[in-house]
């Protein structure tokens, strides 16, 4: 498992809030992160008001914004505009074609299993496993073998 940067900046698409909040894990972002940045189009997405400690930022480069929204849904388009302009340790998305475009730009992508991983990493959770559990019971779609290994790296 790599290391987290503890003074991480990250941006968050609408599926992370989802997923972590499904699960009762959505503090763990707070806990893990100093700074979470989410657009309004996501905040919109989600559909429920946000933590206080997520700060809802808009995109600068709205013309950029407006090309990705050509490949993506608003929602991811804005998320990878937003980390493209700012400066930020990742893009939290488990949306496979925007991990891949937003790879594609350089970005530093992690999803929100990943999350799990750090939250483990830093002492906040003891095991990976009764969260991935849970995972599974959501509409949420990961892999058996995505599931062995995650479960593998986290020496569980």
């Amino acid at each position: 498992m790599s290391e987290l940067n503890t003074s991480a900046v990250v941006i968050t698409d609408t599926s992370c809030f989802i997923i972590l909040e499904k699960i009762h894990a959505l503090e763990f972002l707070n806990k893990i992160f100093d700074i979470v940045l989410t657009t309004p189009e996501i905040a919109f997405e989600y559909g429920h008001p946000l933590p206080s400690w997520v700060t809802i930022q808009r995109v600068g480069n709205t013309k950029l914004q407006q090309q990705f929204n050509h490949l993506l849904d608003p929602g991811e388009a804005s998320a990878i505009a937003l980390a493209h302009e700012t400066p930020c340790q990742y893009l939290i998305t488990d949306d496979r074609a925007a991990r891949k475009f937003a790879e594609s730009l350089g970005l530093q992508v992690k999803g929100s299993v990943g999350v799990l991983i750090y939250a483990k990493q830093k002492g906040i959770i003891k095991a990976i496993k009764p969260y991935i559990q849970q995972i599974e019971k959501t509409n949420f779609r990961i892999s058996t073998v995505l599931i062995s290994r995650i479960l593998e790296a986290a020496g569980e």
